[in-house]
């Protein structure tokens, strides 16, 4: 790990604390603090999404004509502006504004944090260096969320502009950190397809992109996008879990990516990543199954929270096989000069599932629990459907990096023939 990718970490680790260190607490902050009511409060955090959906199609050709740095110290710029004033916010109007500038900032550093990471990694080092880039994330958000739950105090509204200014002052510090930055040119891998220019038309004509667009779609929706909303409401209408399990439950998703991320990487590195994604499809639907155990086996209370508790440590398994495998492959396809659309489509894909995902599981879990379990059940075998489809539109290289290495191993240096790719 060169001093330029030591850095890219830095950057991910402290973004994702930002992330941690004040959105779990916007609504209160809106609705209680400033006393601007939770209608207000709920379209502030719906502003942080339609904020990302606005700029991430813009994001992706500024990354590709500009470079992924500029960009990235522009949007941390916008976001330390954002947290500023939304702490200093006392009316709607200032509070939705301010929303809308953190949102984007924040939405922003995503994809072009990620074409860094291309941009300083090759083929062969790029699932480790994203799974590192998710390991920190994930520790980020829960450094930033533990230290940010023991800052605020809800009868001081000061205390709530401390700490939207820490989150600012810490954006500016990034700046000056990612400044110090020298990208290299990472080299391609074997089999991507040379960029005919930068257009949409030229992303939507890449059959396996626009694959993975969508088995990208339907994990984020199934997965993430269930996580604080319908299967929260389900454990606690259907399975009648406490909220101090629920913050267990939650707490092992994130203590399983911790202590598996490194252990399953060996086994991922190895491995074809159509068939990786195949078996995180697979290690879901036991999720979902478990999941509707704990609501619908007529259990003991204990064994219905062991189950739910089981749930979320089973989805933070497959995601710790996913962070090594979808992001790299979102690169490998990319054409040459390209990673910075190609990021930012998917960033785009990314939000669209978060978005749709709470507002058609919340309700379906906090009422129609049985259709609600066999619908995602579904949509985790649908998961692994698609994923032995893509499998048949990659390269040989690009369905399995570590293919290159043995290659040159076993030619003395020539590279083989290549062979007909498959799932």
């Amino acid at each position: 790990m060169g001093a330029a990718m030591r850095r890219i970490h830095v950057g991910n680790a402290l973004s994702a604390f930002g992330l941690g260190f004040t959105v779990p607490f916007l609504y209160v902050y809106v609705a209680q603090v400033r006393g601007l009511g939770s209608m207000t409060a709920g379209i502030v955090l719906a502003v942080f999404a339609v904020a990302a959906l606005v700029v991430l199609p813009f994001a992706g050709r500024a990354i590709v004509r500009r470079g992924p740095l500029p960009v990235l110290l522009t949007a941390l710029l916008t976001a330390s502006l954002g947290a500023l004033s939304l702490g200093l916010a006392n009316s709607a109007t200032t509070v939705l504004l301010s929303a809308a500038a953190l949102g984007a900032g924040q939405a922003v550093m995503s994809p072009a944090l990620a074409t860094m990471i291309v941009d300083c990694s090759s083929a062969e080092t790029r699932s480790r260096a994203f799974a590192t880039q998710f390991f920190l994330q994930n520790l980020g958000l829960g450094v930033g969320g533990l230290i940010g739950g023991h800052i605020v105090d809800t009868s001081r509204a000061s205390s709530f502009t401390l700490l939207f200014s820490i989150e600012a002052a810490m954006f500016l510090l990034l700046v000056v950190i990612m400044s110090t930055v020298r990208l290299p040119h990472a080299p391609k891998v074997e089999g991507a397809p040379q960029a005919r220019g930068g257009s949409w038309k030229q992303l939507l004509g890449n059959r396996a992109m626009v694959q993975l667009s969508v088995l990208g779609f339907v994990l984020f929706f199934a997965c993430y996008g269930q996580f604080e909303s319908g299967l929260s409401a389900y454990g606690v209408e259907a399975a009648g879990i406490s909220t101090s399990a629920l913050g267990t439950a939650m707490a092992a998703n994130t203590a399983m990516i911790v202590v598996a991320q490194f252990a399953v990487l060996k086994f991922v590195e190895r491995r074809k990543r159509s068939r990786v994604i195949a078996a995180v499809g697979l290690i879901w639907a036991v999720a979902w199954l478990t999941a509707g155990y704990a609501g619908l086996g007529h259990g003991s209370q204990t064994m219905a929270t062991a189950a739910f508790i089981s749930t979320y440590a089973l989805f933070g398994l497959g995601e710790s096989m996913l962070s090594p495998t979808i992001a790299p492959l979102v690169a490998d396809l990319a054409p040459s000069g390209m990673a910075g659309q190609y990021n930012s489509a998917f960033a785009l894909v990314k939000q669209l599932a978060l978005a749709v995902g709470p507002a058609v599981g919340g309700p379906m879990g906090a009422s129609l629990h049985g259709p609600y379990i066999v619908t995602f059940l579904l949509f985790s075998l649908g998961i692994t459907y698609l994923a032995i489809r893509l499998g048949r539109q990659l390269t040989p290289v690009q369905n399995q990096p570590s293919l290159a290495r043995s290659r040159v191993v076993a030619q003395g240096g020539a590279t083989a023939e290549p062979v007909r790719a498959g799932a």
